[in-house]
């Protein structure tokens, strides 16, 4: 029986584990990235590790998201991250530079190696054949040191693309179609891979906006072969000698195939407020729009801009619409500007926006109370635009740019000219925002910049004996991490503060937990199934940490986040029977019973309701390693622990 191509690229990079899926593996990282809202908090613990260099092949530090500058707080952090970087051998992206994965694909990226970032749509290094998966920041710091990136290995879906997109139809649909057919919890504990004769037909930015989105899936990561299209890709990008051919073996053996047929598909557009709630644009109707916001790491490649100033050339944004396009990366920009499409977009009245993630999290470009905004984005969650009660669509950007002309949602094959492009013989190849590291030599002479806002990490502790707390809180099943830890422009300045983001915490699910927290000293959520999907922000372990958060119960979780919980020393558990998640109210008394010799032995953990006096069978399905790291109350504790 042969290997699928993510079991060949987990094959090459195994450290420890068998490869029977469910078990745990841990996995050398040759690569790694971070970007400005999970990389401070990374590089606090890094430096907390006492490691004096990077032992990957290569580390960068993005900044991308935090470029919004309302006070000193974005700035000193970038300044921190930038003296970090040079100190510790990472080099240094620059704000301007565009979004990490953009980058990333253009300029860092290698077919058959591994990578690892502090955010949740680093799979989109899967388009160019990598193995690339989102992590908390702390295990991020931990492979920046050498040490081993664990996952539960996963199963693996094939999707068997036959067939061409047709015109106006593109990758977003694709993967929209996926999410349709899978929903937000259906990647879990997987690997999405792609095949079949219609992968021929796609090329490396489309395949990356299909990889891109997988993160929503749950998907552990999602994978394209390295092909002769990847080939070109990286000749485009003077780097030929990256590429490797990489294809799974004939007789691979899948866990599921799904079939799609590319030349079948139409526009598709996620519903707010879910990106599964996915039906096709012909049969939303003409509904009246406010916004259409273009670009963001899923959609910003020259491909993707390149169309939709075909589409807007000659024409006027309708005056009820607000367009705004965010160009991926310098690189991009750059290209538009010497070949005119920025001029079209321009003189159609678009807005253009640096190369940066921007509204996508919710930094800047909020729409009006109540307004319906067209986005290109990853993610549609209640409230992530910034505007409560917005109403937020994602679309491809074909469908996008053609709405914000029509000033109505509106089915882009209705219209009937041509906006086929070709992909360059060659890029514009300038890396001037890129700042190397400091020579080992001279490393001890750089200063590390702190600012007042940067806060040491929160204190943790050894598992207790016993954990007594109420239920502080009790919410329902596809909670987000924006849900726990918001994001936006009032919000993420302060991610390495998290003190203050502590008063922030659940406010969506309920404005008093923060001082419910503090008023009890130590709390247990429960929680439905699918907990603590999307970013893969460690915010959302780490402020409910420092809230007193001792254990998190629930139906299931998301894969990143639980290892974030598990990285923080909060304990993830889920129901046996899941009926026993509707027999607890919010603030009943509860008690986890010798819950520090259960996990020590992989004993069988029990719930005492002392409230409703009941009792519940959960589960703790940690490995030995985390178990481990439990009882030392986290991963930073436990590393130095066995340094």
């Amino acid at each position: 029986m042969g290997y699928t191509l993510g079991q060949k690229l987990i094959r090459s990079h195994l450290i420890s584990g068998d490869m029977t899926p469910g078990s745990e593996v841990g996995i050398r990282i040759d690569q790694t990235l971070t970007q400005d809202a999970t990389g401070t908090m990374a590089y606090l613990e890094f430096e907390a590790m006492g490691v004096p260099r990077v032992k990957t092949e290569l580390s960068v530090a993005y900044i991308d998201h935090n470029t919004l500058q309302t006070g000193f707080e974005n700035a000193d952090d970038h300044r921190f991250i930038a003296s970090c970087a040079k100190k510790h051998g990472i080099r240094f992206s620059r704000p301007g530079n565009g979004i990490c994965h953009q980058v990333h694909l253009e300029r860092f990226g290698i077919p058959g190696k591994t990578l690892i970032g502090s955010d949740s749509h680093t799979p989109t290094g899967g388009g160019i054949g990598m193995l690339a998966m989102g992590a908390g920041g702390l295990d991020v710091a931990v492979a920046m040191g050498g040490g081993a990136y664990y996952i539960t290995m996963p199963q693996t879906v094939f999707v068997n693309l036959t067939g061409k997109l047709p015109p106006f139809v593109s990758a977003k649909d694709v993967i929209l179609k996926v999410l349709q057919i899978l929903s937000v919890k259906g990647g879990v504990g997987k690997i999405i891979e792609y095949g079949g004769e219609g992968v021929k037909t796609l090329s490396v930015p489309e395949r990356a906006t299909i990889t891109n989105m997988g993160a929503e899936l749950g998907a552990t990561t999602s994978v394209f072969p390295s092909d002769e299209i990847t080939r070109a890709f990286l000749k485009a990008q003077g780097r030929e000698d990256d590429w490797t051919e990489l294809l799974p073996d004939e007789d691979a053996v899948y866990d599921r195939v799904i079939d799609i047929d590319l030349s079948s598909l139409t526009p598709l557009a996620a519903m707010p407020h879910m990106p599964d709630n996915v039906m096709p644009v012909s049969e939303i109707g003409k509904i009246k729009i406010d916004q259409v916001c273009i670009g963001s790491c899923t959609n910003s490649s020259l491909a993707d801009m390149l169309k939709v100033a075909k589409i807007l050339k000659g024409k006027k944004v309708h005056p009820d619409v607000s367009l705004v396009v965010a160009p991926g990366s310098m690189q991009v920009l750059n290209m538009l500007a010497q070949n005119g499409a920025l001029s079209d977009m321009i003189g159609a009245g678009a807005r253009i926006l640096e190369a940066a993630c921007g509204p996508c999290i919710g930094m800047g470009q909020s729409p009006n109370s109540g307004g319906v905004s067209l986005r290109t984005f990853n993610r549609n969650f209640e409230g992530r635009s910034g505007t409560a009660d917005a109403k937020i669509y994602l679309v491809s950007p074909e469908t996008a740019a053609v709405s914000a002309v029509a000033g109505v949602f509106t089915d882009p094959t209705t219209c009937g000219f041509d906006i086929s492009v070709e992909m360059p013989e060659s890029f514009i190849i300038n890396d001037n925002l890129i700042e190397p590291p400091a020579p080992a030599a001279e490393a001890d002479g750089v200063k590390i910049q702190y600012g007042p806002n940067i806060k040491p990490f929160p204190v943790t502790e050894s598992l207790a004996d016993d954990i007594r707390a109420k239920a502080i809180l009790k919410v329902g099943d596809n909670i987000t991490t924006d849900h726990i830890m918001p994001a936006g422009a009032k919000i993420l300045p302060y991610r390495s503060n998290i003190p203050y983001l502590s008063q922030f915490c659940f406010r969506q699910c309920d404005g008093n937990f923060a001082e419910n927290c503090k008023r009890e000293k130590a709390g247990i959520i429960i929680g439905g199934a699918n907990y603590g999907q999307g970013s893969s922000r460690e915010h959302a372990a780490l402020v409910p940490l420092y809230l007193g958060i001792k254990a998190v119960i629930t139906k299931s979780f998301a894969r990143i986040h639980c290892a974030n919980l598990v990285n923080a020393g909060i304990v993830p558990l889920t129901f046996s029977n899941p009926d026993d998640y509707g027999k607890i109210t919010q603030g009943d008394g509860l008690l986890l019973p010798g819950i520090r010799e259960r996990i020590k032995n992989n004993l069988p953990v029990v719930l005492n309701n002392i409230t409703k006096d009941e009792e519940y069978v959960l589960n703790c399905e940690l490995s030995e390693r985390q178990r481990a790291i439990i009882l030392d109350g986290g991963l930073l504790n436990y590393t130095k622990k066995n340094a």
